[in-house]
């Protein structure tokens, strides 16, 4: 007898278009929370909290310079790296529009994230990544103020994660 496998809900804007122009704030979490990317160091007193990359944190690092410097119609505008997710700031300025039939899975967005996940899997060795990313699309400057104050506090929160948990 074959169990049914439990459905998964799709965590994305129903008939968005993800390679629309705009600023979309993104969570990408590491499988089971495990601290892989970092560690949170400074006391905040004299020391200003902030993460202490791993090899695999530094290499993700590195990966998204890259890909800033490889596409011109997407780019990571600010980001965080902590010790089990990675939050950024992804601008995507003109729509070009998807060279193929409009899906979730080859807009530019997820394509984008997909291709951060993949070679840094291939780079390290394993798939450390869990399934799927969190996000929102940015609608005004305030928010977009309030998101990078938020990734630049994120550290001295200890991962205390007020819009976005890794679940």
């Amino acid at each position: 007898m074959v169990s049914e496998l439990p459905k998964r809900n799709n965590i994305r804007l129903q008939g968005y278009d993800y390679s629309a122009t705009g600023h979309y704030f993104i969570t990408i979490c590491v499988r089971d929370r495990k601290n892989l990317l970092g560690t949170i160091v400074g006391d905040g007193v004299l020391d200003v909290p902030h993460c202490e990359l791993t090899e695999i944190g530094k290499r993700i690092d590195l990966r998204i310079q890259a890909m800033n410097d490889i596409y011109d119609d997407i780019k990571t505008e600010k980001y965080i790296i902590m010790p089990n997710h990675v939050h950024m700031i992804i601008f995507v300025p003109y729509n070009s529009g998807s060279s193929r039939t409009p899906t979730p899975t080859n807009e530019k967005i997820p394509a984008y994230i997909s291709t951060l996940k993949r070679y840094t899997n291939k780079e390290c060795g394993f798939s450390f990544w869990q399934r799927s990313y969190y996000d929102h699309i940015i609608r005004n400057d305030t928010e977009y103020q309030r998101i990078c104050k938020y990734i630049d506090d994120n550290p001295a929160t200890l991962c205390d994660d007020r819009y976005y948990i890794c679940e």
